[in-house]
């Protein structure tokens, strides 16, 4: 009977797509159409190209919005990858080795300079959030030590300019400490992120469809979000730099 309910819901795996799926989308308007048809950041050869600026922010402004539900859905499975992973310290060297080798495509594509300093890709952010959670692992008992965790974590991601920054953090924090009640975890993590920018309250969605997930993982591949984070970037910096000039 459990295995059937579970059935009724969504896999993990579908969950990463539509987080993979919004985030392309968000990306698509914060590159191409941000960086190299709009703002001209890093003096975009196809900056003031277009004969409709007007519609291209409102597209703009569409895309960003339907990517809003992308943090919530990775920040969820990041946490449920942290309970049943063999290896925490394996999963936090993943996601550090990606942070690092993302950074340069990250720049490229949503500032057309490297290196940008003034922003950290999204990588950073969740590494940081899985060390929180490893300290509360390896300290029951004494939650105090995951507490200060978070807090040191969540000052580093606003140093450091990760993406979200602090509240990315917290975020994960919520996520993990309120994992047996995710109706609560869905309502603190949305006040943090609106708190953060009010344009987050559209990741509602993002929350949303949580609340359909079934416990199981899915067909996945474990590698190929880490692989196509900075790829797409490095695509859309390409598309953006070289194609649009001409095709414009």
């Amino acid at each position: 009977m459990k295995n059937a309910a579970r059935a009724k819901g969504l896999p993990g795996s579908v969950l990463k797509w539509f987080a993979i799926l919004v985030m392309t989308l968000d990306h698509v308007g914060a590159s191409l159409l941000e960086v190299f048809l709009l703002n001209g950041y890093g003096n975009s050869p196809a900056s003031g190209m277009v004969s409709d600026p007007a519609f291209w922010w409102k597209a703009d402004q569409i895309l960003r919005i339907m990517g809003r539900s992308a943090f919530p859905v990775f920040c969820f499975l990041l946490v449920e990858g942290a309970v049943h992973t063999r290896s925490g310290e394996s999963y936090l060297k993943r996601l550090a080795l990606f942070a690092l080798l993302s950074e340069l495509p990250f720049d490229l594509a949503l500032r057309n300079q490297v290196p940008w300093w003034e922003h950290q890709n999204v990588f950073f952010t969740l590494a940081l959030g899985l060390l929180v959670i490893l300290v509360f692992q390896k300290n029951p008992g004494r939650e105090w030590k995951g507490m200060a965790a978070l807090g040191a974590a969540a000052l580093a991601a606003e140093l450091l300019h990760t993406d979200y920054g602090a509240a990315g953090v917290l975020v994960v924090g919520t996520m993990y400490l309120l994992r047996e009640n995710r109706p609560l975890a869905a309502f603190l993590s949305l006040a943090i992120l609106a708190l953060e920018a009010r344009m987050e309250l559209w990741a509602v969605p993002g929350f949303l469809i949580l609340f359909l997930y079934n416990g199981e993982r899915g067909r996945q591949n474990r590698y190929f979000f880490y692989v196509f984070y900075p790829a797409h970037l490095l695509l859309f910096w390409l598309i953006g730099r070289y194609l649009f000039p001409w095709i414009l």
